[in-house]
């Protein structure tokens, strides 16, 4: 009985080598930069300056993990589309008089709009998205470099701003912790409990493997501990950040499509296989015309963050992010080849490399040896999930 136990979770743990592998890579680096910064990483004020700073990385992340699982595609044009569309907003707003709220909801319909484009020439016209959508990074580039003619617009309304820079509205109470932030966060962890538990009993009926309770329990500890550790950190600072629960609601949005509707299986079908999928009955044409309509909108999300907590839109706006969601990506357990990762796997590599950049700046490490050292991150994950799929099949 203690064997079959044991080879059950064997069983569970080879299946998600990956989640428990970029898990266990965060926690490391933390502890090494924590280490390293003597203790400034975990600061509260700097845990909520890593929240808000890399947000836009988690966003991106959220709709390249969808165009990744297509089978290894990316969209290159994130970074110009972010920065073009962050242009485009703070024009209507200080050049145009255009009220916040108008300028931001037409910038993302102008994201949606440009990820339309690209999925057109995607899904209907044939043309490889490494190809459809390079040339969307020179042609949005072009534009913004045009539309700016080589000067920042700045400042930007507190309403704008408060999107990327704002707070959640909280009050002080005991030990001056932020109360929404603190109980928040044992509220949520109330919810994961219920929901895993929920979820493994389900498994449990229709006879599939499910981890030991033991096992279960330490799970479910280690989550809710480091979630309320968080938000203890970000409750005596000022509480939650205004893109912290914009990255929350697109994690439960996206993994609510991805795991709960049909959709969401066609995206994984589609990265598994291709051919199968077209025969099955699903339209593939359709599949990849949304999710680069997805990606176009939310990194339209992405560019009025970065130009909110920029508080000015730069020619250079937007320059390497398509690097930084595609390295989140990889990182956080997305096959080469589709098919494979989650959407909470993108946050946790976006959160990695988001403190991976903030420890190094602490440190006052070269951008040179930034940019190498992320560069060395990325090939390590790649050759993990290469390597893992070797084993598999030998």
């Amino acid at each position: 009985m203690k064997n079959e136990s044991l080879e059950k979770i064997k069983r569970l743990l080879s299946g998600n080598i990956r989640q428990y592998g970029m898990v266990l890579a965060l926690f490391v680096v933390i502890i090494l930069f924590q280490i390293l910064t003597n203790g400034i990483l975990l600061k509260p004020l700097n845990v909520s300056n890593i929240m808000q700073q890399y947000g836009y990385v988690m966003i991106l992340a959220c709709g390249m993990m969808l165009c990744i699982l297509t089978g290894g595609n990316i969209d290159l044009s994130v970074g110009s589309v972010a920065g073009f569309v962050g242009a485009v907003s703070a024009v209507l707003v200080l050049r145009m008089d255009v009220s916040t709220p108008v300028a931001m909801i037409l910038s993302l319909l102008l994201g949606l709009a440009i990820g339309s484009w690209h999925g057109f020439w995607i899904a209907y016209i044939g043309v490889p998205p490494f190809i459809a959508t390079l040339s969307g990074l020179l042609i949005f580039r072009g534009l913004t470099l045009a539309m700016l003619q080589g000067v920042s617009l700045a400042p930007l309304p507190a309403d704008y701003q408060f999107i990327a820079a704002g707070f959640v509205p909280d009050t002080r109470g005991f030990g001056g912790l932020m109360m929404v932030a603190f109980f928040s966060a044992i509220a949520v962890s109330i919810l994961i409990v219920v929901m895993q538990a929920v979820a493994r009993k389900k498994r449990q009926n229709y006879g599939f493997d499910v981890p030991h309770m033991g096992l279960f329990i330490v799970q479910n500890v280690i989550v809710c501990s480091v979630i309320i550790f968080f938000a203890y950190l970000l409750a005596q600072h000022r509480g939650l950040p205004m893109v912290l629960m914009i990255v929350a609601a697109l994690v439960i949005i996206y993994t609510f499509i991805t795991n709960r509707t049909v959709f969401g299986r066609r995206i994984y079908a589609f990265g598994g296989n291709k051919i199968a999928a077209r025969l099955s009955g699903i339209n593939t044409k359709r599949v990849l015309f949304s999710v680069y309509a997805n990606m176009g909108f939310l990194a339209a999300l992405a560019g009025i963050v970065f130009t909110g907590r920029l508080n000015s839109a730069t020619p250079k706006g937007g320059d390497g992010f398509e690097l930084d969601a595609i390295a989140a990506c990889f990182i956080g357990g997305a096959s080469t080849t589709g098919g494979v990762g989650t959407i909470v796997g993108a946050i946790i590599g976006g959160l990695l490399m988001g403190i991976l950049n903030n420890g190094m700046q602490i440190m006052g490490v070269s951008i040179d040896w930034q940019q190498a050292i992320k560069g060395l991150v990325l090939l390590i994950a790649v050759a993990f999930d290469v390597l893992s799929k070797r084993n598999k099949t030998t």
